[in-house]
C-alpha cells in the first residue's frame, strides 16, 4: 500500500485561522469598504448616541474606518488570527475585542447600549443553523439601547441559484491565483464555497459554508427578537431594493 500524502487540515478548518493574513487581499470584496462605511456613518448619525459594535470584527477592514470618523466601534470575534492582523494596523490597538461567539449572549463585562449592531460581508450567513441566526437577532436586540439598529447583509436566495454557482476566479489586490466555487443544496438550505488557493506554489483548499435565508424569514426572526425592519436597501450603496437586486442590505430598529 503507497504511503499516505500529507494533507491538509481539514477544509472546514477555520480559513480564519490559516489564512488571516491574506484575508483582506482575497476574501474583502474589491471596492466595498468605503460603501459599507459610508452607509454604517450614516445610519450613526440617525440612530441614538452610543457606540457601534460590528460582530465578526475580523481584521478591521470596516471598523478602522469607522473609528476615523470619531465613533466609538467595539467588535467580537472567534479568531485570534484575525484579531491580531487588526492589532497590527493603525489604531488597531484602541478597539476593544471580544473574543467569542458573537450570536452568543452578552458577557457581563461587554459594554451595552450600542447605538447600532452590524454584520457585514455574508458573515450572518456562517451561522448555519436557523437557531443560531435566531439567537443572533435575539442577542443583537439585547446589546442595543432602544432605538438602536442592527443592521446586515445577505444574498438573496433567488439570485444564488441562478447567477452565483459554478467556478469563478477571485479578483484580489495581490493578484494571487484564487479560484471559487460555489454550490447550493437547497435541501439544506446552505450554499458552500470552496475556495482554491495557490499558496507557496501548494494548492490549498478552503471550505466556508452558509446558510440563506429568505428576508421574509429574516423578518420574522427579527419580529420574535423584538426587532422590527425599518429599511431594506439592495446594497451597502442604498441603491433602492427591488425585483433585480441580488443582495440586501436590511436594516432593524429596536422600538424605543
Amino acid at each position: 500500500m503507497p504511503p499516505a500524502l500529507p494533507q491538509d487540515p481539514p477544509p472546514e478548518a477555520a480559513y480564519a485561522a490559516r489564512f488571516a493574513f491574506r484575508y483582506d487581499d482575497w476574501f474583502a470584496p474589491a471596492g466595498g469598504t468605503d460603501t459599507t462605511v459610508a452607509f454604517l456613518v450614516s445610519l450613526a448619525k440617525a440612530a441614538p448616541p452610543g457606540p457601534l459594535l460590528e460582530l465578526g470584527i475580523g481584521t478591521g477592514r470596516i471598523a478602522l474606518p469607522l473609528a476615523g470618523h470619531g465613533l466609538a466601534v467595539h467588535g467580537i470575534d472567534s479568531s485570534p488570527q484575525m484579531v491580531a492582523q487588526l492589532r497590527e494596523k493603525p489604531g488597531g490597538r484602541e478597539i476593544p475585542v471580544t473574543i467569542g461567539d458573537f450570536a452568543a449572549p452578552p458577557v457581563d463585562d461587554e459594554p451595552g447600549g450600542y447605538a447600532v449592531v452590524y454584520v457585514a460581508n455574508g458573515t450572518f450567513g456562517e451561522l448555519i443553523t436557523q437557531a443560531d441566526q435566531l439567537a443572533c437577532f435575539t442577542n443583537a436586540a439585547r446589546r442595543l439601547q432602544p432605538g438602536g439598529l442592527f443592521v446586515l447583509d445577505a444574498h438573496l436566495p433567488e439570485a444564488l441559484a441562478t447567477v452565483s454557482s459554478g467556478t469563478q476566479p477571485v479578483n484580489n489586490s495581490s493578484q494571487d491565483f484564487v479560484l471559487r466555487t460555489r454550490s447550493i443544496h437547497p435541501a439544506q438550505q446552505r450554499y458552500v464555497s470552496d475556495y482554491v488557493v495557490l499558496d507557496d506554489d501548494r494548492l490549498r483548499h478552503v471550505r466556508v459554508t452558509f446558510r440563506y435565508a429568505s428576508p421574509g424569514e429574516l423578518d420574522l426572526m427579527a419580529a420574535a427578537a423584538g426587532l422590527q425592519l425599518r429599511h431594506r436597501a439592495g446594497g451597502w450603496s442604498g441603491a433602492p431594493f427591488k425585483d433585480s437586486s441580488s443582495y440586501h442590505v436590511s436594516v432593524y430598529e429596536l422600538p424605543a
